[in-house]
């Protein structure tokens, strides 16, 4: 196994599913701009946010391929198909742990069940399956999460 792939795979996969919810968000399939999400854990400058949301995004991306590689290496199997269930499993951790639930408590901008009926946060909170920002929205992010984690399992597999 070639951690290279894995990384070629991860980059490809993080455009793939980049597209996926950035499409999803212009066909009103759901509110959810994961890379503004990201940006505004570092700034409340609304342009600079997309920006620095997308290089985090991808950083993420690279972070999340070698950790797919570790899974890879110790089991001793890749692939399309266990990459995509991978990729499912991952999404379902998204939706209902880390975006849920981890990122509202570090997120300086982001309201969440505490936040005081006065304040007034940039950001939503995106509640359990990311509900709060469309209904479609933890479809939409399963499809590309499953699209991500196959790439990076097809890449190691085309390496071998």
């Amino acid at each position: 196994m070639s951690i290279w792939a894995a990384l070629a795979g991860g980059l490809i996969g993080t455009l793939v599913l980049t597209t996926v919810l950035r499409a999803a968000s212009e066909f009103g399939l759901t509110r959810m701009d994961l890379p503004f999400l990201l940006g505004t854990v570092l700034t409340s400058d609304r342009q600079r946010a997309k920006a620095f949301g997308y290089i985090a995004h991808f950083f993420f991306g690279l972070l999340f391929a070698l950790g797919y590689f570790a899974i890879f290496r110790s089991i001793g199997r890749d692939g399309f198909l266990f990459g995509a269930l991978l990729g499912l499993i991952h999404g379902i951790f998204v939706a209902t742990a880390l975006v849920n639930v981890l990122l509202p408590t570090i997120h300086p901008r982001m309201g969440s069940s505490f936040t005081a009926a006065n304040a007034s946060p940039l950001i939503e909170s995106p509640g359990f399956l990311m509900l709060n920002y469309g209904t479609s929205t933890f479809v939409v992010s399963i499809v590309g999460h499953v699209a991500y984690g196959a790439l990076v399992g097809g890449f190691l597999q085309l390496a071998h």
